[in-house]
């Protein structure tokens, strides 16, 4: 395991219930995965301390409140020191409309994820990233048309058992 506390099968259960409602009392969630009420608040707090769960959030559908693009954007950089991509990173750390960055292998160096108000909101956001000069070559933007398939929860039980085992 990674994590310092090793997981069972009721601490996966907790994870994998808490996933798909993060507001569900503390009662209901002893009920789904078996514990009585104390046992189980225990459990998730020792989850929490050991970062296994990060936060509680609320899931916002964005279409109920404005028009919205996503885009996927492929960044090159000019040069491939650690201190390049260090740079980069941390220049774009706090821009509101990014939502991930992946440094990734193959033909570019960065996979980022932007949500914006529209194509020009997203055009001015890169413009300003260009401007401040943090090392970009080049960058090819992808726009998302449509979204059919978004996962939000990560399959624990099919990640953290063996190749013939299902926890």
């Amino acid at each position: 395991m990674v994590g310092s506390v090793r997981l069972d099968r009721i601490d996966i259960n907790i994870l994998v219930q808490l996933q798909n409602d993060g507001r569900m009392t503390n009662v209901h969630l002893a009920d789904a995965v078996g514990l009585s009420p104390s046992p189980c608040l225990q459990r998730v707090k020792r989850l929490e301390a050991a970062g296994y769960i990060t936060s509680f959030q609320a899931r916002l559908d964005l279409t109920k409140m404005l028009e919205s693009v996503t885009v996927f954007t492929e960044v090159t950089l000019c040069d491939h020191r650690r201190e390049d991509f260090l740079r980069f990173e941390q220049s774009i750390r706090e821009i509101d409309e990014l939502m991930e960055c992946h440094l990734i292998s193959g033909g570019y160096d960065y996979l980022l994820r932007f949500i914006a108000r529209s194509i020009a909101h997203y055009q001015s956001v890169m413009e300003a990233l260009i401007e401040r000069e943090i090392g970009i070559e080049k960058y090819f933007s992808y726009i998302v048309i449509k979204s059919p398939i978004i996962k939000e929860q990560l399959p624990l039980r099919t990640l953290l058992s063996g190749p013939q085992e299902r926890v």
